[in-house]
């Protein structure tokens, strides 16, 4: 009975939210194992929608270890967050997947002919024969600035984490936060932008040693402004600030970057009707296809026995996943093991010139 209602709200949604995009499956996260899944669907020739909360692919690697060593990825002795999500990038280039950033998966609804609609916090709407949980522990997103009335900024004014520091030429620039990410944004600023200050809370940070030297002899050069305080106002040209010594100073600006870290947030998802255990998407072990026929979920937001959340883990799961979902889009359709070293349709797929 639960199913069914679903299935009759989802044909009233349908109706409202306009021409969905079709599409035989969507990744809903862009980190490493949603870029593998997507990677693993091109080889069995299943096409591909990829929908992040985040500006730019890479997930957890790219937000919160952009540039820390990652040593357990097969084949590479080291590489970082940034440079594994570029890899990956780089591999799936050849199946096309089309990408969807800044956007969070907020409905998913079984449709009468069993595929999925789904929609977006910008109101995309897809309609997908399966759907890839790729999501890690949850959507990140930025955390925000609590000051009432600042998100109307955002974009404009206001931004977290841009991907581009391009946009800031010429200005004024205030950079909120104390990690790596915060100090590392209002080091490259100095090129660029006419004035950059650095906003802190208090006078140290959660930072490598070497970024916090750096930033401190600019500071001494008279190269890069601090100020310790916390934001307590905002319009388009200042920012208020609050003293540790209760003083209000105003700040001027023509643009505000927050760093104030990344954090998941399982949103949405709760709500899918999916079984949950510690806010985590049970499923089988042959397909990583959770209890909802044709929902599959890879990476660290599943849980089964022996489940390790580690990059590796991911994409065996993405793998096996792939081949699960197979049996839905190609129903009936008996689908050969085919290997990369040997196989000229693969090799057609990839782009690649057949090994002679």
């Amino acid at each position: 009975m639960e199913r069914q209602d679903r299935q009759d709200r989802g044909a009233g949604a349908l109706t409202t939210l306009g021409t969905p995009i079709e599409t035989d499956a969507l990744i809903i996260g862009a980190g490493p194992v949603g870029l593998f899944q997507a990677f693993q669907l091109g080889l069995l020739e299943i096409s591909c929608h990829i929908v992040d909360a985040l500006p730019a692919a890479g997930g957890q690697c790219v937000a919160l270890y952009a540039d820390k060593p990652l040593y357990d990825i097969p084949g590479t002795p080291v590489t970082s967050g940034r440079q594994l999500a570029q890899s990956m990038l780089q591999q799936v280039a050849p199946f096309k997947p089309e990408f969807h950033f800044g956007e969070q998966v907020a409905t998913l609804e079984r449709q009468a002919d069993n595929r999925f609609l789904l929609s977006t916090s910008n109101g995309t709407a897809f309609l997908a024969k399966t759907v890839f949980v790729a999501g890690g522990v949850g959507a990140f997103v930025p955390k925000r600035i609590a000051i009432d009335g600042i998100a109307q900024f955002e974009g404009t004014r206001l931004f977290y984490h841009p991907e581009s520091l391009t946009g800031f030429a010429g200005k004024t620039v205030v950079v909120n936060g104390g990690d790596d990410v915060a100090l590392d944004t209002a080091i490259r600023l100095i090129d660029i932008a006419q004035r950059v200050m650095l906003l802190h809370r208090r006078d140290g940070f959660q930072a490598e040693e070497a970024t916090v030297a750096r930033f401190r002899m600019l500071v001494a050069d008279g190269k890069l402004g601090f100020s310790v305080g916390q934001p307590t106002a905002f319009d388009e040209r200042r920012l208020q600030i609050t003293t540790p010594d209760a003083q209000t100073v105003d700040l001027p600006l023509d643009a505000l970057i927050a760093c104030l870290g990344i954090s998941p947030r399982l949103g949405p998802i709760a709500d899918w009707g999916l079984a949950l255990e510690r806010k985590q998407v049970p499923v089988d072990t042959a397909k990583f296809e959770t209890r909802e026929r044709g929902v599959f979920a890879v990476g660290d937001i599943n849980t089964y026995p022996g489940k390790k959340k580690l990059i590796v883990c991911g994409f065996h799961e993405a793998t096996l996943a792939a081949w699960g979902a197979a049996e839905i889009v190609f129903p009936g359709k008996s689908i050969p093991l085919q290997y990369t070293t040997t196989s000229t349709r693969l090799h057609t797929l990839l782009g690649v010139d057949h090994p002679r």
